[in-house]
């Protein structure tokens, strides 16, 4: 088979529907030509198609492929496991990769975030924390089983995830949801939700954070999900105080604080966990995507001591949750030589050297480009908001977000070799998260297309 032939066996059983693309439109690849790329290989920061076309990976891929693409320290990790032990599980047995990575993780992540569950993938990892949450409050006397978490947040999938889930859009074609979810005001400072005039934020997003819980019980609220920055609607971060004052709701009324890193953990904040980038202790933190680079699926959560002393309070106590695969121990050993890497090459250090440039960067794209609104984020994790009228914050309607996203923008930074996301859960957004290896040659690439693009978007919505 020649390539030609081979190239156009590839495109008619994509176009065929024979994969289904996760959240993807149907019309993007079912059809006579389609128009995802299909991606062939990696190395560094740079994925190449099946046509040999390159592209800058300003997204991790999804947040996840922190140290890029090739890393044999990472492939060598995998095939020494596999060769030794390629499975075994966590159910009713022990294997050393997980035990050492349990032990590698204690002693990096804050405080007495010392006992670590691991599953498979972000939302495993979210409703493994859910499921904790209710016992742990069983185990004590109380029946507890709402959750908090904020508008437009994301939390994954999975149907107890999902009604965490603060995106209408995602929800409305599961619904009715498991109930007892209830989504608090947000972080968003450029569009506050309260109806405050932020900033400077006042934080009453928390105090009506508190106030919902008040109406609805105290005694019956589990935990409180919140994500150090916020990934849905452009990376929110969080008002100086925000994040003090929900571990203070939280203590007030016997919640758990549940800090949902699936994202933000692994240095895309330049910290091991965002927890420690923005100085807070949550009971629980959820981890996946970065703790092996993508490179093998796998996913969990830590939990502090006073959690576990309620678990292991007998003889027959247990916690009432398992899966087949979760703590792998090919991806066990990946995440430790994940771990070996980012200290070898100082990877912290590189996003907490280069981050602060960045947002300087992209804000002087916002100084020449009327289109951006709003420039927010930290480290390795930004997002420009678009705009229709800066001076009023006034956005664009639903047929223009269509024309300009979809229509343009994303075709448009493929086209130039820019693999970033144009999105509208919320605002319409252009999400910015490279590889944690990026050094300011990538990053000014990035910059260099989005000022091309930017440009030539603002005449497209003039004209």
């Amino acid at each position: 088979m020649t390539q030609d032939q081979a190239e156009a066996r590839t495109e008619a059983q994509l176009s065929d529907g024979n994969l289904w693309l996760h959240f993807t439109r149907s019309a993007d690849w079912i059809g006579e030509h389609p128009s995802v790329p299909v991606l062939d290989h990696g190395e560094g920061c740079y994925v190449w198609d099946d046509q040999g076309n390159r592209y800058l990976d300003g997204l991790s891929a999804l947040f996840c492929a922190q140290l890029g693409y090739g890393r044999q320290e990472l492939v060598d990790a995998a095939t020494a496991q596999m060769a030794k032990l390629p499975f075994a599980t966590n159910w009713g047995y022990a294997h050393q990769p997980a035990i050492d990575l349990a032990g590698a993780l204690a002693e990096r992540f804050p405080g007495d975030l010392d006992h670590f569950f691991f599953v498979n993938s972000g939302s495993e990892a979210v409703e493994s924390a859910m499921k904790l949450a209710i016992q742990y409050h069983q185990m004590r006397g109380e029946t507890r089983t709402k959750f908090v978490s904020r508008n437009y947040a994301y939390h994954g999938t999975t149907f107890g995830a999902l009604g965490l889930t603060g995106l209408p859009g995602l929800r409305k074609m599961f619904e009715p949801l498991r109930p007892g979810h209830f989504h608090a005001p947000n972080t968003n400072e450029y569009r506050c939700m309260v109806g405050q005039a932020c900033p400077p934020c006042d934080l009453s997003c928390a105090r009506s954070m508190e106030q919902m819980i008040i109406a609805e019980g105290p005694d019956q609220i589990a935990a409180i999900f919140v994500e150090p920055v916020q990934n849905a609607g452009g990376c929110f971060t969080p008002p100086e105080g925000y994040l003090e004052e929900v571990r203070r709701i939280c203590d007030t009324y016997g919640i758990l604080m549940v800090s949902d890193e699936v994202i933000c953990a692994f240095g895309r904040l330049g910290y091991w966990t965002g927890a420690e980038a923005f100085g807070y202790l949550p009971d629980i933190l959820t981890f996946a995507k970065g703790v092996t680079s993508a490179y093998q699926p796998l996913g969990g959560l830590a939990f502090r001591s006073h959690i576990k002393d309620v678990l292991a309070r007998d003889e027959t106590s247990m916690y009432l949750h398992g899966s087949t695969w979760g703590g792998h121990p090919v991806a066990a050993a990946v995440a430790l030589a994940n771990i070996e890497v980012f200290e070898k090459e100082d990877i912290l250090g590189n996003v907490q050297r280069n981050g602060a440039w960045f947002g300087e960067q992209l804000q002087d794209l916002y100084d020449r480009h009327e289109i951006i609104g709003d420039v927010r984020g930290t480290g390795y994790f930004w997002a420009l908001e678009l705009v229709k009228d800066r001076q009023h914050k006034i956005g664009f309607d639903d047929e223009e977000t269509e024309r300009l996203l979809r229509g343009f923008l994303s075709s448009r930074m493929i086209e130039l070799g820019l693999i970033c996301r144009a999105d509208d859960r919320d605002e319409p957004v252009i999400q910015l998260s490279p590889p944690l290896i990026a050094g300011r040659a990538e990053l000014g690439e990035i910059l260099r297309i989005l000022d091309q693009v930017l440009g030539e978007a603002t005449e497209k919505m003039e004209a």
